[in-house]
């Protein structure tokens, strides 16, 4: 399992009489590998231009993906950052498109749109309807040929604010500085990898508009670039297009993008920091071959099977068995030149972290003296296919099939690497695995410790008066008219059929026949909001531990077998549901049915697995205690519903109560909460209803209810909304940046018409575009992102806004946040511009939002717990064009009180403090619990 945030674990009860133990053999790895393709068509214009087009017609729409060859590896010393900082300048407008870049995407209903850098690449992509595809090419141009004349130093001033924002972000995460110690000093000075895409406070202060208009010019030629056409298209379409709208722009210089070797330390070196955590944490790292390595598959399975796998050897033996690491990964992280292989573990508090890292890195060198076996090599690789196959649902975003041929094409020269890559991986062996480990991992090791304590001194950017800003040429006059829209189509909504199992349990079922895969999710009508006020924790911790061992397998056994067949079975609980969900490749669906049915039926609650699970969930707090975004996210709930409200829990839970819960607790809360006249089946699968339902009807069909009484839910009124707004600060000494978050309680029926308020607070903070965003992000540049929701649960609504902001404009910025929600709620409503861009975002992005058979699921589950009709969907863009600006404004007015806030403000109060008494809100000091 690789490293990820603290969650709270969780567990279920007893059953009826286990199945047996045995599962069905997974579809071979050939036969899977078979089943990924990606069928294209590349041409390259005269300029350079690399363009590949793809076509997928499941959806009417289409990602584009523009690939830069550049990343931080090319920035020369002095300019580290400068990467990432073009990357923000490339949507801040062009010559032909001024303003905001995100303005024309939304007017268009754009869908994972975004844009990242990498130490090896900058790019930047969009999923857009089909009749937005000619305007898109034309934006995409557009930044591409004419962006210079649109960068100003106005412009760049702010940018270059919300990237040290977004950097201090990062960087106040317990343990956000090892970073900069890993790439310091496992790549010697002058190495192209010797610094982090996010680069220095020093280099991005320093960085000046000629600078920056400079790196345009070298790296962001058409001849640099992969342009990617994924989707409802053909290439006899997309090549006139690309042909008008990028012909004209002229090649660059020739790029000669950073080349590298592989560094070896000249012995094992050690960085000890220490940070705001509960609890120690050591890693090894090893630069090793990168992306095009012929032994790139050996060393990723071997990161698997050592520490990725949920199964891998680290987790067995130092967390399941041993039980004195709370997590432990490892994984092979390949750049394009080079790679890093990182070994990490999680200390059990009270445990001596040197003999946890003794005994992680004997488990190591067994594995590099022996190798794995086959059994271990098969797991592995068949998970790596599995993800790969997933990865086909889509056409774009951060990993649909846009990226395997804008990948392959950029590092390896390659649109088909994709093809090279899983061939690689289908024919490595315990023996190529033992190979390249021995050959790269027995060198020395970079050992980074983090330990609880005060870090070191952050490096802040320079505070300097600002310079009299200067007379900026005025921008060109466009010269390019934006094309028009072509027929955008309506959302292409599945059937919905609803059936039933013989024992009553209701089954919603939609088919999707892009990829040979089933999504389902067996829904409990539980959540958080079934624990008692003193017993919070206790529903997260028992669908937690359905994962951890039945009655016939342990938590081991059941991972190699999830992982054999490239399933995926997770858990999870929100406010009002208990979810256990299955993503099964369909070939090997009934098998993989099977393991479901054993964790849901029976789960074994063994008393150490009970005891691990206890530690990481209570480890998980107190760390959580020292993150000043999930404090802030602890704190609100309680603070707004109050702590005897189903709602009113911590996030996470309360440790009290967690310390104590019993098997039979755990037991007893199976009994009247996850049980078969509670539960829900939805199913997104490419196999027809008729080839699903006995497979379910064998399994869970014969599934009685216990004698217990069926679970019941105390929901009483919450708490009266505040006449007056108030401050909660909570104090972390040292934090570079706060936590603003805010709440209230609206009067507003969650299983109503909410469109008109939903729509509303787009204006307000759901948006990029949003007044909130725009004011605290892109105007004052105190905020790497700033956002506010309605937060519609089945019983409740709850209005939130969220705001990290940079530590020193505290302040300012909740004195601005409060201005701007009072704005909106008098007299500066939502402008007819306004309106008329949210409308036409929320309708033309309702083919892209559902794409995947992931998201189709999640909304249908939605849609049952809010009680709304199957076709809801699809009658929403009628609905949204329907909206007035005077009805959303009548609809948020309605909804949101401007003075009954509650502010949680996490910072550091000796410095925050004086900044909050200006507001003039009385403000409590708490303490996290």
């Amino acid at each position: 399992m690789r490293f990820q945030t603290f969650a709270l674990l969780a567990a279920t009860a007893l059953s009826a009489p286990s199945i047996a133990a045995t599962v069905a053999p997974a579809a071979p790895i050939s036969s899977l590998v078979r089943q990924v393709a990606i069928p294209h068509t590349m041409f390259r214009l005269a300029n350079g231009l690399t363009v590949i087009v793809h076509e997928d017609h499941k959806a009417p729409v289409v990602a584009v993906s523009t690939w830069y060859n550049v990343g931080s590896k090319d920035e020369p010393a002095g300019k580290t950052g400068f990467a990432h900082l073009f990357e923000h300048l490339m949507f801040n407008g062009s010559e032909n498109l001024p303003g905001d870049y995100f303005k024309f995407l939304q007017q268009i209903g754009a869908t994972d749109e975004n844009g990242t850098t990498s130490n090896d690449r900058t790019n930047y992509f969009e999923t857009v309807p089909t009749g937005a595809l000619e305007r898109t090419l034309f934006m995409e141009s557009d930044r591409m040929g004419h962006l210079l004349g649109a960068v100003s130093q106005g412009v760049l001033d702010n940018q270059r604010s919300v990237v040290q924002n977004e950097k201090r972000q990062g960087d106040s995460q317990p343990g956000g500085l090892a970073q900069y110690a890993l790439y310091e000093n496992l790549f010697p000075a002058g190495h192209p990898y010797h610094h982090t895409v996010i680069g220095s406070m020093a280099d991005l202060d320093a960085a000046s508009l000629a600078d920056v208009k400079q790196w345009f010019r070298d790296k962001y030629g058409p001849n640099n670039a992969v342009l990617v056409i994924a989707g409802d298209t053909t290439a006899a379409k997309a090549r006139p297009l690309v042909e008008r709208y990028f012909g004209a722009i002229a090649r660059g210089p020739v790029n000669r993008p950073a080349m590298a070797t592989v560094p070896t330390l000249a012995a094992p070196k050690t960085v000890v920091l220490k940070d705001a955590l509960a609890f120690t944490i050591i890693s090894r790292n090893w630069a090793v071959p990168g992306l095009l390595s012929p032994q790139m598959a050996a060393l990723d399975v071997g990161g698997s099977i050592l520490g990725g796998l949920a199964s891998s050897r680290l987790d067995k033996a130092l967390v399941r068995e041993e039980k004195i690491a709370i997590q432990v990964s490892a994984n092979y992280s390949p750049l394009q030149r080079a790679g890093i292989f990182t070994t990490q573990i999680v200390a059990k508090p009270g445990t001596d972290p040197a003999k946890v890292a003794a005994r992680a890195n004997a488990i190591m060198a067994d594995l590099i003296a022996r190798g794995p076996t086959a059994d271990e090599v098969q797991r592995a690789v068949t998970s790596e296919v599995a993800g790969r196959i997933r990865g086909l649902e889509q056409v774009g975003g951060f990993g649909g099939k846009a990226v395997s041929l804008a990948e392959g094409q950029t590092f390896a020269g390659t649109s088909n690497f994709y093809q090279r890559t899983l061939a690689a991986y289908a024919a490595v062996t315990p023996a190529s695995v033992r190979a390249a480990m021995q050959q790269w991992l027995n060198r020395p090791a970079l050992t980074i410790s983090i330990s609880p304590g005060q870090r070191e001194a952050y490096a802040e950017t320079k505070v300097t008066k600002p310079a009299a800003p200067k007379a900026e040429e005025a921008p060109p006059k466009p010269t390019r008219a934006l094309p028009p829209l072509g027929r955008l189509t309506a959302l292409q909504w599945p059937a919905i059929v609803h059936t039933s199992l013989a024992n009553g349990i209701p089954i919603v079922y939609a088919q999707r026949s892009a990829v040979p895969l089933t999504q389902l999710a067996l829904s409990f009508d539980a959540g958080n909001a079934a624990d008692a006020p003193d017993q919070r924790g206790l529903a997260a911790m028992t669908v937690g531990l359905l994962e951890e061992g039945t009655t016939s397998r342990s938590s081991q056994q059941l991972a190699e077998a999830e992982e054999r067949l490239g399933a995926n079975i997770g858990t999870g609980n929100t406010a009002d549901r208990s979810t256990v969900t299955l993503s099964a490749l369909s070939p090997n669906l009934a098998p993989s049915l099977d393991l479901l049915t054993d964790i849901v039926q029976h789960p074994a609650f063994a008393p150490a697995e009970i005891d691990r699970v206890r530690v990481q969930a209570l480890t998980g707090i107190a760390q959580t205690l020292k993150d000043p975004t999930r404090v802030a996210q602890r704190v609100l709930p309680v603070a707004l519903y109050g702590p005897s409200h189903p709602y009113g829990g911590p996030a996470g839970g309360d440790p009290a109560a967690i310390a104590k819960f019993t098997r039979d607790d755990l037991a007893g809360f199976k009994q009247r909460w996850l049980r078969p006249d509670t539960a829900k089946i939805f199913v997104v699968s490419d196999r027809p209803l008729a080839d699903i339902k006995p497979l379910l009807e064998a399994r869970f069909g014969g599934w009685a209810a216990p004698s217990a009484a069926r679970g019941v839910k105390a929901f009483t009124a919450p708490p009266a909304r505040p006449a007056a707004s108030r401050i909660l600060l909570v104090d972390r000494p040292g934090a570079p940046q706060s936590t603003i978050a805010g709440g209230q309680l609206l009067p507003v029926d969650p299983r109503g018409d909410t469109v008109p308020l939903q729509a509303a607070n787009d204006v307000l903070g759901g948006s990029f575009l949003s007044r909130l965003n725009m004011d605290l992000r892109e105007s004052k540049g105190w905020s790497y992102g700033v956002g506010s929701s309605a937060q519609l649960l089945a019983n409740g609504v709850a209005f939130t806004v969220s705001a990290p902001v940079q530590a020193d404009r505290t302040g300012d910025s909740l004195i601005a946040l409060t201005g701007d929600i009072g704005d909106f709620l008098g007299t500066k409503g939502v402008s007819e511009e306004e309106l008329s861009l949210t409308i036409a975002n929320s309708v033309n992005q309702l083919p892209g939002q559902f794409e995947t058979g992931a998201a189709l699921l999640a909304a249908m589950m939605r849609t049952d717990l809010l009680g709304r009709p199957d076709d809801f969907y699809v009658g929403l863009a009628a609905r949204y064009r329907a909206q007035t600006a005077a009805g959303l404004d009548r609809a948020i007015r309605g909804a949101i009180a401007p003075n009954g806030f509650t502010w949680v403000v996490v910072g550091d109060a000796a410095k925050v403090r004086p900044q909050l008494e200006k507001t003039g809100l009385p403000i409590e000091v708490v303490e996290a619990k």
